[in-house]
């Protein structure tokens, strides 16, 4: 064997390691967005009314909704860290039940004829000043079964970002892991992400709108 194809299949051999590591090490600790802001090679999905951009990490389809909310910062922080009230913000999630302190099991309705898609999640805050950081990332949990005509999401996980811009303007960053998993398809996709990301935006602006009117 020469030098050359010794060199290579090291090399292929170390990759592969690599590989496998990435994945074990993802479906230990649960996949962890808070460095999304070092993600580079985004691609443009949508510009308006929210923008949605598309990227890779670990292997997993990292998907970024952005807008700008005419509202304070603790507002839409309150908001969204309000996870048993979901089912009446965010129209597609018909259940959020906590399972712990800071652990929540959240049940999603899709569109016909696909199934229903769930995961369980552990989630942190970080705030201060002029900025708040919610993340999230799937756990396993024996004591919450899969529901009958749905998919866990084993990789779920994403992130909120609010950055304060005044005291009436926000902008909030949504960023989340686009895989499905299922009997979805693989061309329906870029659509579904494009959907998901708009839907929660504006969904969230309708719920603040409600709830702050005079």
């Amino acid at each position: 064997m020469t030098v050359k194809i010794f060199m290579k299949l090291f090399y292929l051999k170390k990759i592969k390691l690599l590989t496998i590591t990435l994945i074990i090490h993802a479906c230990l600790i649960g996949l962890d967005l808070r460095n999304i802001s070092n993600l580079d090679g985004w691609v443009i999905l949508q510009k308006n009314p929210v923008k949605i951009e598309l990227s890779n990490y670990k292997g997993f389809p990292i998907c970024k909704a952005e807008t700008i909310l005419n509202y304070d910062l603790e507002s839409i922080a309150s908001t969204i860290q309000n996870l048993d009230n979901y089912p009446n913000i965010f129209k597609r999630i018909t259940k959020a039940r906590r399972v712990k302190n800071n652990i929540v099991h959240i049940v999603l309705d899709m569109p016909f004829p696909f199934s229903g898609r769930d995961y369980i999640i552990k989630y942190t805050i970080n705030k201060n000043h002029d900025s708040w950081i919610f993340s999230f990332s799937a756990v396993d949990n024996p004591d919450v079964e899969l529901i009958d005509g749905h998919v866990r999401l084993p990789n779920a996980a994403g992130i909120w970002i609010l950055n304060s811009l005044s005291s009436k303007k926000t902008n909030i960053i949504y960023a989340w892991n686009g895989e499905l998993l299922g009997n979805f398809p693989d061309f329906g996709l870029e659509k579904a992400w494009i959907t998901q990301g708009t839907e929660v935006l504006v969904w969230l602006d309708q719920s603040l709108s409600n709830k702050l009117k005079p």
